[in-house]
């Protein structure tokens, strides 16, 4: 004879509902994250998120470049400077900077999110910065394109109507 359970005093609980889905930033920041991680792991020797330094987040910059879409003339091509070459040319594909400067933006947040204390983020570190910096003017140049930051509008005030006296208390 088989044996029967009991029968359950209380009813299963009901499913939990699933959490909200990640926003688009949040999913690629995890991408970013999860992609740092693998650097960390495949780095010879391996390396442990509390040993990773600002080195290793430029090494793992560089890194990245070969898999941009971004031209980056060097000074020898005639195309240096040139935003719309007119034809091809051998010069390497790059990281181009408003990617990496947004990378690293993600991993600052994700490396603080996992555990790092923000004084010791590697990913917010001066040389990471001056790099970004660097990219950003050599990409400048080489492709003629500025980087400059725009200037909000401030708001018209319309000039039919002065603007009204603050109201007496």
């Amino acid at each position: 004879a088989a044996a029967t359970a009991a029968p359950s005093s209380s009813p299963p609980p009901p499913p939990r509902p699933a959490p909200p889905p990640l926003s688009r930033y949040e999913s690629q920041k995890r991408r970013d994250w999860n992609t740092f991680g693998q650097y960390l792991k495949n780095h010879r020797p391996p390396l442990s998120l509390a040993r990773c330094s600002d080195a290793h987040v430029l090494e793992f910059l560089r890194y990245l470049d070969q898999f941009g879409k971004t031209k980056v003339h060097t000074q020898m091509c005639p195309f240096f400077g040139h935003p719309s070459p007119p034809a091809p040319c051998p010069c390497p594909l790059r990281q181009a900077w408003g990617s990496l400067d947004a990378l690293v933006g993600r991993l600052r947040a994700a490396y603080e999110e996992n555990g790092g204390k923000p004084e010791s983020n590697p990913f917010g570190a001066p040389a990471v910065r001056l790099y970004l910096r660097e990219v950003r003017d050599l990409q400048s140049k080489a492709r003629g394109v500025s980087y400059e930051k725009k200037k909000r509008k401030k708001p018209q005030q319309d000039r039919r109507h002065p603007p009204l006296p603050p109201a007496a208390t």
